[in-house]
């Protein structure tokens, strides 16, 4: 079984190796459940991170 990580944006926990993404931001990597979530990451990473 893999690492697990957190979508930040839907907050699903889910597994590195089958997340969609990653998505770089301010040197940090980010993972996601789907491409919409990365979507609105992408739009939006601030409001996101704030929430972690």
């Amino acid at each position: 079984m893999g690492d697990k990580v957190k979508d930040l944006v839907c907050g699903m926990e889910i597994e590195k190796d089958t997340a969609k993404g990653p998505v770089e931001h301010m040197g940090q990597k980010f993972y996601f459940c789907s491409p919409g979530c990365r979507e609105k990451f992408e739009k939006e990473p601030m409001k996101y991170m704030s929430d972690k």
